[in-house]
Order: C-alpha cells, then structure tokens, then sequence
C-alpha cells in the first residue's frame, strides 16, 4: 500500500505474500534427521558425484520453498521465456486472481449483521 491506503498495488499484494510465505517456510526450520541428511547417498556418490539426479534430493527439495514468481531459471531459459520481471509475473497474477476468484457468499445472519453495523455508523455519522 502506498500513500496510507489511497493507492494499492495488488501485484505488490501478491508479491508480498509469496515473499511471506518464503519466510514462513524458511522461520520453521530445516528438519535435520538420518534421511535428510542422505549420509549414505553422500558417501555413495563421492565428493564430485551428481546429486540432483538422486530421488532423495527431488524428495526433498519439494519440502523448501517452492516460489511461483521468483524465477529461478539460469538467464538463457528465462531470455527465451519471455524475460519477465517479478513484478509483471505478479501483476499477471493479481489480474487473474481479479478475473476468476468468485468468493462465497457471506451467510445471511452475516450479512445482517454487517447492515446492522453499517445502518448504525450513518446514523451516527447523520448520513441517510
């Protein structure tokens, strides 16, 4: 939100919560256990060995942080798709959210009770 509330950038909204995510992901810690530390897929494949082609690595590597607008292509990939910024990623997002999201409707003593409220705040402010 920029200027109290006046403006609002919903792709900035959606920016934020991806990155609010990554933190809530990254503050509850990395399990350390037997299989996630693959002692023995280590020893197995050496020093100079290859261990994104391990099953435990794809395992595992789905547990962290899986962002849907940081791109994390080498440069050559993201070139040749497009080279989209984050934000133009998120604004996209942001449009289609608008677009398709039809939320539930609010139960009706809900509503009622929002009416109640609003009916008392015009009588209070002297508005009909």
């Amino acid at each position: 939100m920029i200027e109290s509330g006046v403006t609002f950038d919903c792709a900035q909204l959606v920016m934020d919560a991806e990155i609010a995510r990554m933190v809530k992901r990254t503050v509850m810690g990395i399990p350390v256990s037997d299989e996630t530390l693959a002692v023995d897929d280590i020893v197995g494949v050496g020093s100079f060995g290859d261990f994104l082609s391990l099953d435990a690595t794809l395992k595992h590597m789905r547990d962290h942080s899986q962002p849907e607008l940081v791109d994390r292509r080498v440069r050559e990939d993201w070139t040749s798709a497009g080279s989209t910024d984050m934000y133009a990623r998120a604004r996209a997002r942001a449009l289609k959210i608008l677009s398709e999201h039809h939320p539930a409707p609010l139960p009706a003593d809900v509503a009622a009770q929002i009416a109640r409220i609003l009916a008392g705040a015009a009588k209070e402010l002297g508005a009909n």
